[in-house]
Order: C-alpha cells, then structure tokens, then sequence
C-alpha cells in the first residue's frame, strides 16, 4: 500500500494459482500496515487522553460513535474516505480508552495490571495470527456462532451496565475474551482463504478484536487482584 494514495481497493481472489496467491499477500500486507499504524495512533491518542484526565464520553456517546463511524468505515471502504474513516474511528476509540487506563493506574498496583492486560493482548493476537498464517486452515465455520456469540455478549454487557451487575460484567468480560480470541483466528483465515478482500475493513475488524480483547482482560485481572 503506497500511503500516499490511500485508495483501499476489493482485490479479487480466483481461486488457486500464482495470482491468488499474491492477491491474498496483498491483503493481509496492506491489513498488517495499516492495523500498525492504527494501533499506534490510538496508543497515541489514549496517552494524550490519560494525561489530560479527559473524561469518558459516557455509554450512550461512545456507542453513537462507535456506531456512525463504523457505518462511515463501510460507506467509503472502497475510496480513500474509507483510511481516514479508520483512523477515525480508532481514533475514538483511542480516546475513550484513555480514561479507562487512567481508573485502573489509580490502583495500588494499576501500573502492573495495565502492563499485564498490554502483554496477554499482544501474545494472543501474535499467537492466533501465527497459527491461522502457518496451519492455513479455513475456520470459517466459526463465523455463525462468534456473530451470534458477540451479539448476546453484547447485549448482556449493556444489562450489566445499566442494571449495575458486577457479577454479569465479569462474565462478559471473560466470554468476550474467547470470543475475539476466536475472531481474530477468524478474520486472519478468511483473509487468507479470500473470504475478506478489502483490508479496510480487515484492519477494523482485527483493531476492534485487539480493543475489546485488552479491556476484557484489564477488567478480569483488576478482579482478580482485588482492586477491581
């Protein structure tokens, strides 16, 4: 991908032969780039969140632009609109990181947690990305039930803030890390069996794996060290 004609295209995958091949090396090239570049800048913006101690935008904010920037994200995927979307919408997310981080470096021990959750995130994404690109194995078989398993965990997680669960909120904490666990073992397979060939939305789909993965395990192991 030449950053400065940001233009993310469909790349057809015939199936077999030398140019399904390098049209599959394409996508997961361009995907990888950008996913780097996404993950930098959101580290970026949290950071600058947290030392200006912004305030979280509240549930109902950050699921509207969660929402219409994803929307934006899939409006353009195909045109140069669709990085700025991206970097958009992680940048967001970015933001509303920043004050979460900030709660749990107010622990006793905040420092060691947040370095913990950062650590687990990036070994089983390097991990799952590892096995999917080595096996080559097709886990598209998977997708029905992470759809239908991030929608009720979704749904659960929204009880458990509005009705105030704590017990709830541990449990979809828990499922949402085996569930973008497997949807990161997912996207990496379908983008190498030519299921996803726009990297555009390839990329958002691993960032919002990797978001949700973190805040998962910051919330179980701030649990598990009592300070939760």
């Amino acid at each position: 991908m030449k950053l400065n004609q940001p233009r993310a295209q469909a790349i057809p995958l015939p199936h077999g032969g030398g140019e399904s091949i390098l049209a599959t090396n394409k996508v997961i090239r361009n995907t990888y780039l950008l996913l780097s570049l996404t993950l930098a800048f959101a580290a970026g913006v949290a950071g600058v969140s947290a030392a200006l101690k912004l305030p979280h935008p509240g549930i109902l904010l950050t699921l509207g632009g969660f929402f219409g920037l994803l929307f934006a994200v899939h409006r353009f995927k195909n045109s140069g609109g669709g990085i700025l979307a991206v970097f958009a919408l992680t940048g967001f997310m970015g933001y509303t990181l920043g004050p979460i981080i900030n709660r749990y470096l107010g622990l006793p021990n905040g420092g060691e947690i947040v370095m913990q959750a950062m650590g687990a995130t990036a070994a089983i994404f390097v991990g799952l990305s590892a096995y999917a690109l080595t096996t080559k194995k097709d886990f598209s078989f998977m997708g029905g039930f992470l759809m239908a398993g991030i929608l009720v965990a979704f749904l659960a997680g929204l009880a458990a803030i509005f009705f105030e669960i704590p017990t709830l909120s541990l449990t979809v904490s828990a499922a949402f890390v085996l569930l973008m666990s497997g949807l990161i073992l997912y996207e990496t397979s379908n983008i190498i069996h030519g299921g996803e060939t726009n990297y555009v939305l390839a990329t958002v789909t691993l960032f919002v794996s990797i978001f949700n993965l973190f805040t998962s395990l910051l919330q179980l192991l701030g649990f598990m060290s009592g300070d939760d």
